[in-house]
């Protein structure tokens, strides 16, 4: 469907006709806010040229080109997230190995939430995209929890099953489940990135408001994912050409600041161990948890964080390749990787092989590397078709209308990527 506003109606409106930017009335104007008329066919930042599904100059159509930044971007979060889940049994034996995840801890959720609201919509949703958040999200939600109950059945001879306590990694899928049900109420708001700060910095004042389906990190996230998406809202990435080769000051300065943070870390890691300076980063707890008693204060700590975490991606989204890499495909299937990873490392996580390790300069850098493997072997296509059931279920029995279910092949994950039809 393709609404047409009549150039009489754009003079009208204020709009002169060579500078409307919706020629081809695609964009249904209400009131401050912009709904798109047809909610699948808008414009996908991971598509170059313009970012136009078709583009065309004469009577030649340009082709589609998937921008690399993206897919590098998703794929160097992921390994964080692998390689910080797995040097955690080392923090408790090697000042390094703790300095290092915090470091890591510091920014590589927020980056990873800032990249998903960029590809996240504001629009009011249809059947679609409703059915999306139920495919992509709580069905594979709900698997992963039935095969973590199972395993630590088999592995501690005890469960609590508990659909409301997400296991381990999977509180972020229904973090992104619910940033994309609040977020086209934020949308609607004036200054909606003042309202999420707030919002992060006040929840850890209620102590009612815990891990309980994810709510506390969700809202104590919420910042970083919309920004994500007021970045893209406002062109800022196009108008300030951030995906351009970036001048070597602004390369200077992220290695000053990721070094700065890793010394600070290291110089200090007696303090931050005092403190428990990591439970903040996790953003899951209370104020009160946190601390011996619930201080005022607090709230500024909370801030501290939220402004770390985004300096810190900043930082870490400069060193990030501009064109495609061996592993840029990769960046393609994160969701493979953050879902199964975590089985691979439980059993030496539970069972006590990472602790006691020397030395540590051997130990930590074999560490990484096996952390690196793990995340390219997740997602490779073997793997992919192994798992594809379980992370990608297409349940169309579920609705109604069958219809509204995705389609097989094509693929899309929670954070926003779109891949090649199968």
């Amino acid at each position: 469907m393709q609404v047409n506003i009549p150039l009489k109606r754009r003079r009208v409106e204020g709009i002169p006709a060579s500078r409307d930017p919706d020629p081809d009335g695609r964009r249904l104007r209400t009131g401050n806010v912009i709904f798109d008329a047809v909610h699948e066919a808008t414009e996908d930042p991971e598509v170059s040229d313009a970012t136009s599904p078709a583009t065309t100059t004469g009577s030649v159509p340009r082709p589609r080109r998937r921008v690399p930044f993206w897919d590098n971007a998703r794929f160097a979060c992921i390994v964080l997230v692998v390689l910080g889940h797995a040097i955690q049994r080392l923090i408790y034996d090697s000042d390094i190995a703790y300095a290092m995840y915090l470091t890591i801890y510091a920014f590589h959720m927020p980056a990873f939430a800032i990249i998903s609201g960029y590809f996240s919509k504001a629009g009011a949703p249809g059947a679609r995209q409703m059915a999306r958040i139920i495919t992509d999200i709580l069905v594979p939600y709900v698997v992963f929890e039935i095969l973590w109950w199972g395993t630590k059945w088999l592995v501690e001879g005890q469960v609590d099953p508990n659909l409301t306590q997400p296991s381990w990694t999977l509180w972020f899928l229904l973090a992104l489940g619910i940033f994309r049900l609040v977020l086209p109420y934020l949308a609607l708001l004036r200054w909606p990135l003042l309202w999420t700060v707030l919002i992060s910095v006040g929840v850890g004042y209620l102590p009612n408001v815990d891990d309980t389906f994810s709510l506390a990190r969700t809202l104590g996230f919420l910042p970083f994912f919309a920004l994500g998406w007021w970045l893209r809202e406002h062109d800022v990435v196009d108008r300030l050409g951030l995906l351009s080769r970036h001048p070597w000051w602004a390369y200077a300065a992220a290695t000053a600041l990721l070094a700065g943070a890793a010394w600070i870390a290291w110089s200090g890691i007696d303090t931050w161990s005092e403190v428990e300076l990591r439970y903040w980063f996790f953003y899951d707890s209370d104020y009160g948890g946190l601390l011996e008693e619930l201080h005022w204060w607090a709230g500024l700590v909370r801030l501290g964080t939220l402004a770390v975490g985004l300096v810190l991606s900043a930082a870490f989204f400069v060193f990030i390749p501009r064109r495609e890499m061996f592993f840029t495909r990769f960046g393609q299937y994160t969701m493979y990787i953050y879902l199964l990873h975590s089985f691979v490392l439980y059993p030496f996580r539970e069972s006590g092989v990472l602790r006691d390790l020397e030395p540590t300069w051997l130990w930590l850098p074999t560490v990484c590397a096996l952390s690196v493997a793990i995340a390219f072997l997740l997602g490779t296509r073997p793997v992919r078709l192994l798992f594809r059931p379980l992370v990608e279920p297409r349940p169309t029995w579920l609705f109604a209308d069958p219809m509204v279910a995705p389609h097989a092949g094509r693929r899309s994950d929670p954070t926003g990527s779109r891949r090649p039809r199968a």
